[in-house]
């Protein structure tokens, strides 16, 4: 199986996997007791964790919370701000780009009395920096938008989007999922609020995640609303016993990732570069969706006239791993290429590839193989 769904959830590490596994065998014991020697390490190793978290985003290690994942962070930060300011406003501003667990958390407080934006993205994929500005009202509290797009990896300005929730006085929360990993950040120099982000997307284990929040942000951090009651754990933001050896594993990852962030950013890239220059040889036709310059390296979408995605998907199902967008969205159109003005045909002939470190030029050889051979076959127009 070559394995081109990397944006979907990458491959456990081995060093990963060998870091969590005493955490399951040996050290076992709930780093939230107390005085035993079990409980004392695993609480270290929790910290440990921590640190080479926040150390990937250049931030402080007590401003990293650990959860179940960055579709968890999304929901609490969203709705557990919303709960903190609803008598202050209660317009939030998004953009229809946004990953499920962003739009399904607003349309939620729509619900509940809450006002949202949804910014319509352009075609090169992101959202338009004035639309933002025309839609920032007197009772606008939060502004969320994501960072690389999950199916695109076309790029947000964040850096003026702060810029501009800054000067208005507005929280800026940042779905950095696809970024975290790929490019350096360094929070400390920006004027984000919140961030949300998972280990599964950086070779680490599925099921553990983080949410950053500003330590600068001290009224928030002490009053934002839980999602998940129950407990004093996370500074008492995140009620639960610690899941260790995820947290471990998350760390390990993130350690691991830190020390090769630009290598692995370069080896994106090649790979990129040499699918588009082979694929365009065979297939002229095909249409790459979102901006190719503004991008994060390594997530392709692409429209190809008169295939069937997922008759092709199907067709190669046990060689190839690839997909027809987020994970979250399937057995639905993409909201995002509906967003971008793609008709339903036009969907339906879409295909989205993403790298990993551990892929080669050579299964990109066999993926162009496949699908010019698919084509061939069932589409005498490219003959």
């Amino acid at each position: 199986m070559i394995y081109l769904d990397n944006a979907a959830t990458t491959q456990v590490d081995n060093q990963v996997k060998e870091a969590m596994l005493p955490y399951l065998n040996d050290i076992f014991a709930n780093p939230s007791s107390k005085f035993y020697k079990s409980a004392i390490n695993a609480n270290d190793a929790v910290k440990n964790a921590r640190q080479n978290v926040s150390e990937l985003l250049g931030c402080d290690d007590e401003e990293i919370i650990f959860t179940s994942g960055a579709s968890e962070s999304n929901n609490f930060i969203i709705k557990g701000v919303s709960d903190y300011y609803r008598d202050q406003g209660n317009h939030i501003i998004t953009s229809q780009g946004e990953h499920k667990s962003v739009l399904e958390s607003c349309k939620f407080l729509e619900k509940n009395g809450f006002e949202i934006t949804y910014l319509p993205i352009k075609e090169n994929g992101h959202i338009d920096i004035e639309d933002l500005k025309e839609s920032i009202k007197n009772n606008t509290i939060l502004v969320s938008l994501i960072w690389a797009n999950n199916e695109l990896g076309a790029l947000n300005n964040i850096k003026k989007i702060s810029k501009i929730t800054n000067e208005n006085d507005i929280f800026l929360h940042v779905d950095a999922t696809q970024y975290v990993g790929k490019k350096e950040i360094n929070l400390k120099n920006s004027e984000i609020d919140f961030l949300s982000f998972s280990a599964h997307k950086i070779y680490g284990p599925k099921g553990i995640g983080a949410a950053y929040i500003s330590k600068d942000d001290i009224g928030i951090r002490q009053n934002i609303t839980p999602l998940i009651h129950g407990g004093e754990q996370e500074f008492g933001l995140r009620g639960s016993t610690l899941a260790t050896h995820n947290i471990v594993g998350f760390g390990k990852a993130a350690e691991i990732t830190n020390k090769n962030i630009n290598s692995y950013y370069n080896h994106l890239e090649e790979l990129e570069n040499y699918f588009k220059e082979n694929i365009k040889i065979k297939i002229p036709e095909i249409m790459f969706n979102g901006n190719q310059k503004n991008k994060i390296p390594g997530i392709i979408n692409m429209t190809i006239p008169g295939i069937h995605n997922q008759l092709f998907i199907k067709s190669v199902k046990d060689e190839l791993a690839i997909s027809t967008g987020s994970a979250c969205s399937i057995g639905k159109p993409s909201h995002v290429l509906s967003s971008l003005g793609l008709d339903k045909n036009q969907i339906r002939s879409t295909l989205r590839i993403s790298f990993g470190k551990y892929n080669k030029k050579n299964d990109i050889s066999i993926f162009l193989k496949k699908i010019f051979n698919y084509i061939t076959n069932f589409n005498t127009k490219f003959q």
